[in-house]
């Protein structure tokens, strides 16, 4: 989860949130680069004193930044549309988990496994523990299996809602009428917070996540 001061990304607990944070960090470079490169030529106009009497037109340098853009443009689509495909691929799930979004709650299906279901509610703060997450605890945590491919169905019961985690680089709209579905793969184990990164409603209050990622053996003992 996020903590104080910051300033990049989580730590990534999932192979396509990886691929997330290398994508952000080769995109910024080029940002910087092209900043960089404007910065001086700007500065360069400013403090330059020479004048071309003669200068009426400029083919050649028009060409140059026109087609240069666009070199770097193709250098940040490419590697953005094989995320995209990435994150888009369903890769045989071992587990589904259904996820409905309530005003101001989430609801969760197991159906693999007889059905189960439970609700899961934000933890308020005078009820919560001393170890506890203020705004981000809930009473009743997702567990779901490090190591093992899970594909996550995502709908609304009321309003557009938005499944986020960060930390594994899954962000779902849950939208009534519709069921929405991506995957993901935990790397280890720990906990994982999210929130609904909808502005759905008055009094929108957080609507948290929390998921419990276990080794194979622990999730098993835990759905029997």
């Amino acid at each position: 989860m996020s903590t104080w001061a910051n300033l990049g990304l989580q730590d990534s607990a999932s192979p396509l949130m990886e691929q997330l944070i290398f994508f952000h960090d080769h995109a910024l470079l080029i940002l910087v680069m092209i900043t960089v490169l404007v910065g001086y030529l700007m500065l360069m106009l400013f403090f330059n004193s020479y004048v071309n009497r003669f200068l009426l037109h400029g083919q050649l340098i028009e060409m140059i930044w026109t087609i240069l853009p666009a070199i770097i443009l193709l250098f940040i689509a490419m590697p953005s549309l094989r995320l995209l495909y990435l994150l888009d691929e369903i890769n045989e799930p071992s587990i589904t988990l259904k996820s409905i979004g309530h005003q101001w709650y989430w609801s969760y299906e197991y159906s693999d496994f007889n059905d189960i279901e439970f609700d899961s509610y934000m933890i308020p703060t005078n009820e919560l523990s001393n170890d506890g997450f203020r705004l981000l605890d809930v009473d009743n945590r997702i567990v779901l299996p490090m190591n093992s491919q899970i594909r996550i169905l995502v709908t609304a019961a009321d309003v557009i809602h938005s499944w986020t985690i960060p930390a594994l680089g899954v962000k779902v709209d849950g939208t009534p009428g519709r069921l929405n579905q991506t995957n993901f793969f935990i790397n280890r184990p720990g906990l994982f917070y999210g929130q609904c990164s909808e502005i759905c409603g008055a009094n929108h209050s957080f609507m948290p996540i929390v998921i419990e990622s276990v080794p194979v053996n622990y999730f098993i003992k835990w759905i029997s």
